[in-house]
């Protein structure tokens, strides 16, 4: 069972790990997942009923606030969102006057800045330390919840990014206000040296520009994850709120919730479509851009299958629906875009273990940093900032956010691609991907197999016994044969009896004698097969046809052979996957003369053939123990799913079955073998997006905590102060931010048909 929660506070990957870690100790539960992004907790449980009071004391105790939540999807998110862009936009401002202000008022005498009378010379200093203390109250105000969660972690033993920014302003604040009473009591004391030494050392603009600098950079993280979040909820407002049905002979307005299976639909120009389904009258060209990524218009008509959420251009049509509710492809997709935001990539597990122990090493190196300094007799004051210095350049938030946020970039612009990928598992490791396995019919080949030839006497009675014998199987050449004799008009005997022989073909009984119709291999286990009906067969099977044998207790009655033609952009695919060092293999059911005249046609670099369904998955656990590297297995039908599941990377075609769909990781809407090539570029994109930032964020940090403890100044002077430490630590968060956002300049793979002829 999956529950959702929001967590508020967390703030860096140390509060992920920290929230996940209280959770996931809990009896019954099988995993937490916390995503930094969203702020949500994703529990499963081993049990059926799972104790959301249980999970939410667990967050309390480990210094956070969480809140049960209804759905996956929030209706509500993009105002929620909105709202804490506004917040943070606000938070920023304000702190940004007080802080000028704060700023001008300390380094103006520094300057050489115009000061009114009361702020300068010694006898004012009094006035002039309160007055930036006054207005430092603002700043701290506005800021509040780094010291409330920052304390508040502390206090549970379980510290983290805020934790850092409270301990490193509050010591800034402290120190300020020690430095108040010092002022206040040389003055009244007549010692003047005391005075001028506490007034140049006061830290309350420290302490402001470290928090302002703070919320500039969490500012700047909640417009990019709100950019980013709003890949939802522009998905949410593509799927239209009503619908037109034909109901009673009446068209009526309901909610597009309301849409039953099998209600017709009416759609007519300017109108999106609400549900999936099959076309029954009309034609009309649509803009299927949102979905599949195809910037010109479909043009469809009866029989076509139309995409919920696509926008009719022209022309008027009715379907019949399908799939309606969550079952849609517009609904499927932003549950598939939450989950993968949600779920963790392996890559990530390396940023969380850090995490866990790098905020309490930090706190460590501050405090140690500071005694050092005051040891080598130093004063407090130069002490104190090299301790600040280290605690606030060195909150690991950019740790927190490389990983999920580029997850979540590269899923929105996978799902505006097409492309369905499940989770941030899937996205990693297709880049790892060596070896491709393709079925061949629906995924190599348009899927629509047709009749090319007719062999036999009586053509049209042996029609008429073939496709009664087929109409209870859904095999797709099944389906050929049946589509044939409707357009031939002939009306297909009624057998008694059906038996099915996996592998080989069908047996049926039609008054009182046998009849058969399947592959070669079943014509030999009935002993009928001869060298020039092999022959015959092989001609076929060379020019890419699959042979059917039709016979009965005694002789051959006829041939009929199907040809599935070739996808367009099939070959184009197989080239470019060639291009990225992959092999491609062909797993079918064909016997291996029409595979091999296939594969010869297509560039595939193997063949297996005459494959039984229940074979496919042995075959591709052989594959993965020889394969170097990963293996992918892509498919449609429901005898691929258990293949497609036990493949490193199961890729279904989006007209596939359900059951492939589920079995799953990436769905293809768009059905082109190019949207292999593309998931694959774009999964490298991201891991590569992933540990560019990742690096940014070790070396960035490392280089910054040494240059932070002092450890150059005792012999070259050189330091940071606490101001630039706080910039620098937006600055990493930044880098990060801006990084994940160049994935949405990714390009998907564009198939140009001449391309065939010029490779």
């Amino acid at each position: 069972m999956k529950s959702v929660f929001n967590v508020e506070g967390m703030s860096c990957a140390s509060c992920q790990v920290h929230v996940e870690q209280a959770v996931n100790k809990l009896p019954g539960i099988k995993s937490a997942t916390v995503s930094l992004l969203t702020n949500e907790l994703i529990v499963e449980s081993k049990d059926a009923q799972i104790n959301a009071a249980t999970i939410l004391s667990a967050v309390e105790r480990a210094g956070y606030h969480a809140t049960a939540k209804i759905n996956l999807i929030d209706a509500k998110k993009k105002s929620k969102i909105d709202k804490q862009v506004k917040k943070s936009r606000q938070q920023l401002l304000g702190s940004a006057i007080f802080t000028v202000i704060i700023f001008y008022l300390a380094m103006g005498a520094m300057l050489s800045l115009p000061l009114p009378m009361i702020f300068l010379g010694l006898e004012n200093s009094l006035v002039y330390a309160f007055t930036q203390f006054l207005l430092l109250i603002p700043v701290i105000y506005l800021n509040q919840q780094y010291f409330y969660r920052g304390f508040k972690a502390l206090w549970h033993l379980k510290p983290n990014m805020n934790s850092l920014i409270a301990l490193g302003s509050s010591a800034a604040i402290l120190y300020g206000i020690f430095a108040i009473f010092q002022i206040g009591w040389g003055l009244g004391h007549g010692d003047m040296t005391r005075v001028q030494l506490y007034a140049h050392d006061l830290y309350f603009e420290t302490a402001a520009m470290i928090l302002t600098l703070v919320s500039l950079g969490k500012y700047i993280e909640e417009r990019a994850k709100d950019k980013t979040k709003k890949a939802f909820t522009q998905l949410l407002d593509l799927a239209p709120k009503t619908a037109l049905i034909y109901k009673n002979n009446q068209e009526i307005e309901i909610l597009a919730s309301e849409v039953q299976k099998g209600d017709i639909v009416i759609i007519k120009k300017g109108m999106l479509v609400p549900v999936d389904g099959i076309i029954i009258n009309g034609r009309g060209s649509f803009n299927q851009s949102n979905i599949t990524g195809e910037s010109l218009p479909v043009y469809k008509e009866k029989n076509a299958q139309v995409i919920s959420a696509t926008l009719l251009v022209s022309g008027y049509v009715e379907i019949q629906a399908e799939k309606v509710g969550q079952d849609t492809t517009i609904a499927t997709i932003i549950k598939l875009m939450k989950e993968a935001a949600s779920s963790k990539a392996p890559i990530s597990q390396l940023a969380d273990k850090i995490s866990a122990i790098f905020v309490p090493i930090v706190l460590s190196i501050s405090l140690i940093a500071s005694i050092a300094f005051l040891i080598a007799d130093y004063d407090f004051a130069l002490a104190l900032s090299i301790g600040i210095t280290v605690l606030v350049i060195s909150c690991p938030c950019a740790l927190g956010l490389a990983t999920p946020l580029a997850i979540m970039v590269g899923s929105g612009k996978a799902a505006q691609n097409g492309l369905l990928i499940k989770n941030a598992e899937a996205l990693e490791k297709a880049h790892l991907v060596k070896t491709i396995v393709l079925d061949k019919t629906g995924t190599m080949t348009v899927g629509e197999p047709s009749v090319v030839d007719v062999i036999g006497e009586e053509q049209e009675q042996l029609l008429a016994l073939v496709a009664g014998l087929e109409t209870t199987s859904e095999h797709p050449l099944a389906q050929a044969i049946l589509k044939h004799t409707q357009k031939q008009k002939i009306t297909p005997y009624k057998f008694s009896e059906f038996h099915a022989i996996e592998g080989e073909g069908l047996m049926g009984v039609y008054q009182n004698r046998k009849y058969y119709v399947g592959n070669f291999r079943m014509l030999e286990k009935n002993n009928l097969a001869s060298e020039a009906i092999k022959n015959k067969a092989d001609l076929y099977a060379n020019n890419g046809k699959t042979p059917l044998f039709f016979f009965d207790e005694d002789r051959l009655l006829g041939i009929i052979t199907i040809n599935d033609p070739l996808k367009k952009d099939s070959v184009i695919a197989i080239q470019r996957l060639h291009k990225m060092g992959i092999r491609v293999i062909m797993l079918t059911g064909d016997n291996e003369l029409t595979a091999q005249a296939i594969a010869s046609e297509a560039g595939i670099d193997q063949i297996i053939a005459n494959v039984l369904p229940s074979d496919k998955l042995l075959h591709i656990q052989n594959l993965r123990h020889e394969a170097n590297g990963l293996v992918a297995m892509v498919g449609d039908g429901v005898n691929d799913a258990p293949a497609l599941a036990q493949a490193d990377l199961g890729i279904a075609i989006g007209a596939g079955s359900d059951v492939a769909h589920e079995a799953s990781d990436i769905i293809l809407i768009q059905n082109s073998l190019a949207d292999v090539v593309s998931a694959l570029r774009l999964s490298k994109r991201v891991i590569n997006n992933i540990k560019l930032s990742l690096f940014w964020a070790f070396f960035y940090n490392s280089i910054g905590l040494i240059l932070a403890t002092g450890l150059l100044y005792p012999t070259w002077g050189i330091r940071l102060n606490p101001m630039i430490g706080a910039a620098a630590m937006s600055l990493s968060s930044i880098f990060v931010v801006f990084n994940a956002l160049t994935i949405n300049f990714f390009k998907k793979e564009q198939v140009n048909i001449d391309e065939k002829n010029r490779n």
